[in-house]
Parts: structure tokens; sequence; C-alpha cells
């Protein structure tokens, strides 16, 4: 059995990135998604992102932005890889020369096969819940929306925490899954006892 990689998502503290890393987290998620409480200025990410070590992964996350403000970004930022969260076409993700994951907003009806098609360059398809607007709601979807031997990397995000990931992995068996408000203790404020005891349920999980 594979190891389930582990990012978490919406930092916008030190001590917390900090924890994340400390707590053996693969990769690190910052939102510059305005609109967001966890959103980050780039002068904010520039400093988190300089504190990770090597082999743990920077992450910028973005909804529907114009080119010019991912440019700007990446001018500061050494982000190792770019989500995109909102409408964005295939071409629209991947004219940065980065790598790159695609989100899905799960809901019945959602062919997420015809979805991953559509983004055949993507690195990997992140697969949230449907909810008004953009970005983490908080809320789990129907897992069995996922269709059997999914042949992408799968992340798996969408109201994840210590209690319910255990099972999410034994199901679901993703390549990854991404937590954000399942390890708060307020919107955008990280909880280091909650990001050890989500990773010790995945490494369980894991077996």
């Amino acid at each position: 059995m594979s190891r389930t990689r582990i990012k978490i998502c919406g930092l916008t503290r030190a001590q917390d990135v900090r924890a994340a890393v400390d707590g053996g987290a693969d990769a690190i998620g910052f939102v510059f998604y305005p609109p967001s409480p966890r959103a980050v200025s780039i002068e904010q990410a520039a400093e988190l992102v300089a504190l990770l070590p090597p082999f743990v992964t920077s992450v910028g996350l973005f909804v529907n932005p114009a080119p010019g403000e991912v440019e700007a970004v990446l001018e500061r930022v050494p982000l190792q890889l770019l989500q995109f969260h909102g409408d964005e076409a295939e071409a629209e993700c991947a004219r940065y020369g980065r790598p790159w994951i695609k989100a899905a907003r799960m809901r019945p009806g959602v062919d997420l096969l015809e979805f991953a098609a559509s983004h055949p360059r993507a690195s990997g398809i992140l697969v949230d819940a449907f909810v008004d607007g953009y970005g983490g709601g908080g809320k789990t979807f129907d897992w069995t929306l996922i269709p059997a031997g999914f042949a992408r990397p799968l992340v798996l995000s969408g109201g994840l925490d210590a209690d319910n990931v255990v099972d999410a992995v034994r199901r679901v068996r993703p390549w990854a899954v991404d937590v954000s408000s399942g390890v708060e203790s307020a919107k955008g404020i990280k909880d280091a006892q909650k990001i050890a005891a989500f990773i010790a349920g995945v490494r369980h999980a894991d077996g």
C-alpha cells in the first residue's frame, strides 16, 4: 500500500507552517483568492514559503485569476505547484510552465472522467464538495461519485478532519488528501494538535 500524501492548505502564519512541516505534511497550500478569509498577500506568502525545507511542496491556490495575477505571485513566491479552483480551461492552467492540479466541484451529475479528460496535462485532479462560491466550504460530498478505477492521481478534499479521514482514505484510496478547515481553530488559524491528529489518522489508515 502506497503512502497517502498530505497537503495542509490555507496557512497564514509562520507557526502553522512549522506545525504542518514538523507533523509530516508533504505540501503546504497558500490561498491567492482575495475573498477567502485564508488569503495571503504576495509578501506574506514569500515569507512563509521561505520556511519550507526541501521536499515539502509549496502550492498556490487560485480561482479564475487573470494571467497577470499569477505571474505577479510567481515573480516573488517560488511556488512548485499551482492549484486552480475555478472554471479555468486547460490552456489557462498550463500557460505558466509549472505543474498544476485542477479542482472538480463534486455533486450529482458531475462526470469526473469527462472532467479529467478536459484537463489532460494536469498533474492530478482534486475533488471537493460543490458549494456556492469557490473554495473550502468545509463540507464532505458523496465519495461514491468518484468512479471506480479512476486512473489519474486523485486528491481528496472537502470536509476532512481527524474524525473522518481514516474512513475517507480507506474507502477512496486517494493519492493525497487536502485539509484546511478541519485543522483550524478559526478561519485561517491552524491548530497544531488538530494537524498532528489529522496526519496520525492518515498514517493509521495507510496501515
